[in-house]
């Protein structure tokens, strides 16, 4: 299995997915998360790991 690093639009889109969903479950009320934090989380997670695994992305 050939890994590759995933685009930076890629990386950038992960983390944030990431940072929305800690803030909305510890700190904040967050309209479009709120609720479905940790979906968002994984969410972050799987597209950062197709990133990875799937080439051109």
């Amino acid at each position: 299995m050939n890994l590759s690093a995933p685009k930076q639009i890629v990386f950038i889109i992960a983390v944030i997915l990431a940072i929305l969903s800690v803030v909305s479950a510890k700190v904040t009320s967050i309209p479009v998360v709120s609720g479905y934090e940790y979906w968002t989380l994984f969410a972050g997670f799987v597209l950062l790991a197709l990133g990875n695994l799937v080439k051109g992305i």
